[in-house]
């Protein structure tokens, strides 16, 4: 983040925001900044990719689905907009302690024990890491001495679409992203590749929750993907995972998403307009058949 508050800083808060004599390097003046940058770009990311989303990937017929709720994308939105703030509390002091230099973060390619491979390295493992430690915590977050007051929320949307992607309790929220703040602190990761990661997953959060249940073949039992995670919120105790199925499957909570088996919600709407299409043809057909008699008749 101290490559983020450094652009702040030059384009916009020292210029146009703080006073002139008040130094960059204050701490007070880093919180503030930070949780400034923190809730703008957290806002920006859900709002453009999940409208992207939304628009382009969201399949519109799942509002059909008898479990989507009255007036629910405007009920996911508020709730984000008001969890947000909330959850960024803690990230921020996370983040003072990564630009005060407390983290293993580097600059340079060069600062890397084993170069560009200790890069590229970086980034599986911090997935695979952050993967682990977010399936247990989901596990946790559905133990039933925390499961109503915390968690609950999120299960609201039991057809969700890329707007529930951030629409926790603040408590909830924060604590499933813990895995991502304390990897840095464990191990080395470079500046850039930290924040590239940290956007990425954000924007996964909101594709496993888009309703487009499309994987590979060949990643269908290895990529936890919207398909995996809708089942999870129709029913409950099932792929808790964020990218793989790996955990779930040893943690044995993993299921067959029912999209890939043709008894998904996209599948149960579709059985719905089917039945209302044969409804309206056989009303057709009834009065029809009453019209005739009754020219019969006469």
């Amino acid at each position: 983040m101290d490559l983020v508050l450094s652009y702040a800083d030059s384009y916009v808060l020292t210029p146009y925001v703080y006073p002139a004599m008040w130094p960059e390097e204050d701490p007070f003046r880093q919180l503030i900044s930070l949780f400034i940058v923190t809730n703008l770009g957290g806002l920006v990311i859900y709002f453009l990719f999940g409208t992207l989303s939304y628009y382009f990937i969201f399949d519109h017929s799942l509002k059909k689905h008898p479990q989507f709720l009255e007036n629910q994308v405007a009920r996911e939105i508020k709730y984000s907009v008001r969890a947000l703030p909330w959850i960024s509390v803690p990230t921020v002091a996370i983040f003072f302690a990564e630009v005060r230099g407390y983290g293993r973060l580097y600059d340079n390619i060069e600062d890397s024990p084993y170069g560009w491979f200790g890069v590229i390295f970086s980034m599986l493992s911090f997935l695979f890491f952050t993967d682990m430690c977010i399936y247990w915590i989901h596990r946790f977050l559905h133990h039933k001495l925390v499961y109503k007051r915390l968690h609950k929320p999120h299960h609201v949307w039991k057809v969700p679409t890329p707007f529930a992607s951030h629409a926790f309790h603040p408590v909830d929220g924060f604590l499933q992203s813990i895995p991502y703040h304390i990897y840095p602190f464990l191990f080395p990761l470079h500046k850039v590749t930290y924040l590239g990661l940290y956007i990425f997953v954000n924007i996964w959060t909101i594709s496993i929750h888009d309703g487009d249940y499309r994987v590979p073949s060949a990643l269908k039992q290895i990529i936890n993907g919207a398909a995996h995670h809708t089942d999870h919120h129709l029913y409950f105790d099932y792929n808790y995972g964020q990218y793989f199925t790996l955990w779930d499957k040893i943690g044995g909570s993993f299921r067959n998403p029912s999209s890939f088996e043709s008894a998904g919600p996209h599948d149960y709407v579709k059985k719905l307009q089917d039945s209302e299409l044969s409804s309206t043809r056989n009303g057709c057909g009834d009065e029809k058949t009453q019209n005739g008699d009754r020219l019969k008749n006469k």
